[in-house]
């Protein structure tokens, strides 16, 4: 029988490389999206067509309303920047930023890890290609599954130890697309935008398209999902 691994999975690129590769170190995926008010919540679609094709245990979407607090782009009324420069996408903490997401999330994730009995949670957290936002670092998982550790049975008992799996912290964005194309990742399934249309096509000049647009290029394969909205199009 397989261990079982919640992982975090939004339904773009990364949160679906690191699914691939749960399965690929033998875990059963089981799969958590949310809905949190993001204006992006076309990305729910395109986790739970992630989760089918890739064959999770379960996928399960949990609401929660950040629009309550705001402070961002992604859940308040705040312009999304465009066409920045690529020296800036990774200077500063953009106001896409949305405060404590992360933990919030890995709170929800924990919660579930106890219930089924997993000891491991992965989440698609980049240091390298990424918007420069504080709960991606490194030493902030290494702080939260210290923290984990202290607030769960398991790890009071001594039991098990949970362990926070972060497969994509060091990989440029590329690494991760190429990762995912070998584990048979349908990339044309993903979404990376901030700002899509109602209909999902992206925007394709925020942070987020920017990063996304520049690791296909730089694995050298049109993206899919790009190919695809332009085809609708048409």
């Amino acid at each position: 029988m397989k261990a079982r691994a919640v992982v975090l999975l939004s339904g773009g690129l990364d949160s679906s490389t690191t699914m691939a590769l749960a399965q690929e170190a033998g875990f059963d995926a089981y799969c958590i999206s949310f809905r949190y008010g993001q204006r992006h919540a076309h990305e729910l679609l395109c986790a739970e067509k992630i989760a089918h094709q890739l064959g999770a245990s379960r996928h399960v979407v949990i609401d929660i309303d950040l629009r309550t607090f705001g402070g961002s782009a992604l859940t308040a009324d705040i312009e999304v920047p465009k066409d920045r420069l690529p020296a800036d996408l990774g200077s500063g903490i953009p106001v896409t930023y949305v405060p404590a997401r992360n933990t919030v999330f890995l709170s929800f994730a924990l919660a579930w890890a106890e219930v089924i009995k997993s000891t491991d949670i992965f989440i698609g957290v980049n240091a390298l290609d990424y918007s420069g936002y504080p709960d991606c670092r490194p030493e902030y998982i290494e702080a939260y599954e210290q923290m984990a550790n202290l607030a769960t049975r398991a790890g009071v008992e001594g039991s098990n130890r949970l362990k926070i799996h972060t497969p994509l912290i060091a990989m440029t964005k590329a690494e991760i697309i190429l990762e995912g194309l070998r584990l048979s990742v349908d990339y044309s399934m993903t979404i990376s935008c901030y700002d899509p249309s109602p209909s999902g096509d992206p925007c394709g000049a925020c942070d987020a398209c920017q990063l996304r647009q520049r690791g296909f290029m730089q694995a050298g394969i049109i993206d899919p999902a790009l190919n695809l909205s332009t085809a609708q199009n048409d």
